[in-house]
């Protein structure tokens, strides 16, 4: 049989929990994807492994269609599928006890957790998973603000689906995934209120807040230095509609 631990570690090792760092001491090695030749992401992990003492064991990951494909499920599916495969194969092969490093927390925005229930189906394996700090609560911490109004709810979604939850009535709104293409739709809200933040806890984190039309060029600028900072982006907001309560 073979054992998994899915370890959410934050943005980094800084970030990464007591019940994490137990969970890697356990662990005989860790699998990663490599989702290109330069992976800022992986050498992320690489670092977490060497602090640990774990070998990183590469998986190159599965193309996908990032195009914003008409049917988007079924790329997602697709995909999954693909990492199905190239996950088990290894895990079959080497046994033991593995780990998974996942960025943030391993509930938001992860495919970690529907791998590991396919792989379920084909192979003995049972796998546990370690909570991390996600992105929503360091951008909260950073702008110390509280995510939603009292009494009232916030809607997380991802900003290819922000024009609809907008059409649906949210106001109150957590944004992840992020990129240089979605900045457009914000000058659309110019009059909402926006609290951002790039690469939370990384070196080259960024933070802007204020009215999106007053902020946006700042914002932009601040992601191009986030960037150059860390090779890579990774974005978080809160949107909040006028009229409404200041969300402090």
């Amino acid at each position: 049989m073979t054992h998994v631990y899915v370890v959410g570690f934050g943005m980094g090792p800084h970030q990464l929990t007591y019940e994490g760092a137990k969970a890697l001491a356990a662990a005989d090695y860790v699998l990663a994807a490599r989702k290109s030749d330069d992976d800022g992401l992986l050498e992320v992990r690489r670092r977490i492994c060497t602090e640990h003492g774990l070998e990183l064991v590469e998986v190159a990951d599965p193309e996908r269609d990032r195009d914003d494909p008409a049917d988007y499920p079924g790329a997602v599916k697709a995909w999954h599928a693909a990492r199905v495969d190239a996950y088990g194969k290894e895990l079959a092969a080497r046994g033991g006890t593995a780990a998974f490093l996942v960025w943030g927390d391993p509930s938001l925005y992860d495919s970690t957790l529907r791998v590991l229930d396919r792989l379920g189906e084909r192979m003995d394996l049972t796998w546990e998973v370690i909570p991390g700090i996600s992105a929503p609560q360091v951008l909260a911490a950073r702008h110390r603000i509280v995510l939603h109004e009292v009494g009232r709810p916030v809607h997380i979604t991802t900003a290819r689906r922000l024009p609809e939850a907008i059409a649906s009535g949210q106001r109150n709104i957590v944004v992840m995934l992020g990129s240089e293409r979605n900045l457009e739709g914000l000058r659309e809200l110019r009059d909402w209120r926006i609290w951002w933040g790039a690469n939370l806890g990384a070196a080259g984190e960024r933070l802007v807040a204020g009215r999106v039309g007053d902020v946006l060029p700042a914002l932009c600028s601040a992601r191009e230095a986030a960037r150059e900072a860390d090779g890579w982006v990774m974005e978080a907001c809160l949107l909040r509609a006028p009229g409404r309560k200041d969300a402090s």
